[in-house]
């Protein structure tokens, strides 16, 4: 139909499509149908909240360290652009869940202190690097105390972790459904409850659902497309330029996938964590090193786990000069793929080399080991200075 029938799909049949696929994941979620959207990625969700927020001076954007990069580049543009300013609070892991949410709760009493206002708090619930459970749910009652708006960052969220948005009501929720949700690239669920939609007025980039506040004397913009029931949230996502809407309308089979062949929620939920740390594990013991935990073993409690290298930093003859790092991951990056086949990112995290395994129905123990191997033969290569070498 969209390449047949163009103009009779988006400007008429493309809606009920969407308000399909919105109802299956808004049942899969618990929440109501209007609450909920898409977008390609949660990168874009984000950028949505941040630039519809209107700031003004002594507002403050907090997050952790462990903030995905595009994400802190977009709070720095907002630095350029408008009053707000922003608050880092570093996370050094392995750390307590209990640890987390106090950084949050003392960060915002601080700024308060200092007569400024936390307007917004960005954190995920699963960070990306590292890979570990983010306790979002009580950093969310948190903002909720201190009256601190709250913009989660579930990129690994959906499909990955047991969600339940509507007894936790973050004020903001967005979460690829194409990392964990098997829906092809890209998709992302942008949840807002009713209560909040009114600080959204437009999309990024802005189109034809956006309704400008009137003007006297000024004439309103035509919007020649077809006015969703759905409300005003629903029809600024309605149509946001011309792009692949395919990967929407997978939704309802994407879900019917994870019922029946994969077995339902709890099964692959399951699975993917054990699978992760078992393998992990693995890793460790042949790389002699360790996975990254915390006493409570919540870190764990997802389908990412991180092992350290067994690479030491240091001016000494085998240890990786500080100054060479990243030169190193980026080598380590670029060998994976090209001469292995392989994919496990490598990262810094408090002065050492860690790397990231995921957890994915299909990929067993043994991949984790065959994975372990290649990287013990790497360590190596960098040990002979390989990643310095042109």
């Amino acid at each position: 139909l969209t390449e047949s029938r163009p103009d009779d799909f988006f400007r008429f049949k493309l809606g009920g499509f969407v308000d399909a696929a919105r109802g299956a994941i808004a049942k899969y979620l618990g929440v109501d149908e209007g609450e909920c959207v898409f977008l390609p990625n949660a990168t874009t969700g984000i950028n949505t909240v941040l630039r519809s927020l209107v700031f003004e001076k002594g507002d403050v954007i907090v997050y952790f360290s462990t903030i995905y990069g595009s994400c802190e580049k977009t709070v720095e543009y907002l630095k350029e652009t408008t009053p707000v300013e922003s608050a880092k609070i570093p996370l050094r892991y392995p750390l307590g869940d209990d640890e987390v949410v106090a950084k949050l709760r003392n960060k915002i009493q601080a700024l308060k202190g200092e007569g400024r206002r936390a307007r917004v708090a960005i954190f995920d619930t699963v960070s990306s690097l590292p890979g570990v459970r983010v306790p979002w749910e009580r950093l969310v009652k948190v903002c909720q105390e201190e009256g601190t708006l709250s913009l989660v960052d579930g990129a690994h969220g959906i499909g990955h972790l047991r969600l339940d948005l509507g007894q936790v009501q973050p004020d903001f929720f967005v979460s690829n459904c194409h990392k964990w949700l098997y829906v092809p690239r890209g998709c992302a669920l942008f949840y807002v409850p009713a209560k909040n939609q009114h600080l959204i007025r437009s999309s990024v980039p802005t189109s034809h659902g956006y309704e400008p506040y009137p003007i006297d004397g000024q004439e309103a913009v035509f919007n020649p497309l077809p006015v969703n029931k759905g409300g005003y949230f629903v029809n600024l996502f309605q149509f946001v330029g011309t792009m692949d809407i395919g990967p929407y309308l997978c939704m309802e089979e994407a879900l019917r996938f994870r019922q029946e062949v994969c077995g339902g929620e709890r099964r692959i939920m399951t699975y993917c964590e054990h699978v992760s740390n078992e393998g992990a594990r693995k890793v460790a013991e042949i790389l002699g090193t360790e996975i990254m935990e915390n006493e409570e073993k919540t870190l764990t409690r997802c389908c990412l786990t991180n092992v350290k290298l067994p690479l030491r930093m240091g001016e000494e003859a085998g240890q990786i000069k500080p100054a060479d790092g990243f030169a190193a991951c980026s080598w380590m990056t670029q060998t994976l793929i090209r001469e292995y086949n392989l994919f496990v990112p490598p990262f810094f995290h408090d002065g050492y080399l860690w790397i990231r395994f995921s957890g994915q129905i299909y990929v067993e123990i043994e991949d984790f080991i065959a994975a372990g191997e290649v990287y013990k033969e790497l360590c190596r290569r960098v040990e002979k200075g390989e990643h310095i070498k042109r």
